[in-house]
């Protein structure tokens, strides 16, 4: 977003309107439809709106305020995302690693219903069962970050407001790209220093 109040400032010099447009939706925006988050003066926007409403389904465009404001209101969008679907992975850990032999594709679906979890995220989540079983042993946990969720949480801390569901949910994406965490040998080898505490050598199994 401060790119994009930047160019506005620039190509406004030139006489140039600039109009940022948050875009939401993944691959089924093409058949559900796009959330759109746009920002930028009233006058550049109001002619375009025609085109943002045909793009986002009925009540999914919204005009956010002036340049910036729909790339910064996605950012956040996209935060909250990261600290939903850490949620949603967390819970069906547990219920995986439960003793009770749970169909985890159908509390997914069961759960769309009448829950309060409901969303479109659990449902993915059953899709997701669905297409790769529910141990999901044809996927690596490596899980990529594009951005935007570091964006929040470095504007969190600019603004001093306390965000640690989606600070965590990102740092839970960088150990999920480590092979072996050098911080957890680090903490390992500070148990048995200080007290003797049992360690796992690395050509011990388990």
């Amino acid at each position: 977003f401060h790119d994009s109040k930047r160019r506005h400032e620039m190509l406004k010099a030139q006489g140039i309107h600039f109009v940022d447009a948050g875009i939401s939706g993944g691959v089924w925006g093409l058949t559900n439809g796009y959330g759109t988050m746009v920002g930028g003066d009233r006058a550049a926007v109001e002619p375009l709106e025609p085109v943002f409403r045909a793009l986002a389904p009925e009540g999914g465009y919204v005009h956010c305020g002036p340049p910036g404001a729909g790339h910064y209101t996605k950012m956040v969008h996209n935060g909250i995302e990261y600290g939903l679907m850490q949620a949603y992975a967390e819970g069906f850990e547990i219920l995986h690693a439960s003793d009770y032999p749970l169909d985890l594709e159908a509390i997914a679906k069961a759960w769309q219903h009448g829950t309060v979890i409901r969303s479109w995220l659990l449902e993915l989540a059953g899709l997701a069962f669905e297409q790769h079983g529910e141990a999901l042993a044809d996927l690596r946990g490596w899980v990529a970050d594009s951005g935007e969720g570091r964006w929040t949480v470095q504007e969190a801390m600019d603004l001093d407001v306390p965000a640690p569901i989606i600070t965590l949910s990102l740092l839970a994406r960088f150990r999920s790209r480590q092979e072996e965490s050098y911080g957890a040998k680090v903490l390992a080898a500070l148990r048995e220093q200080f007290g003797g505490h049992a360690v796992k050598s690395t050509d011990e199994a388990g």
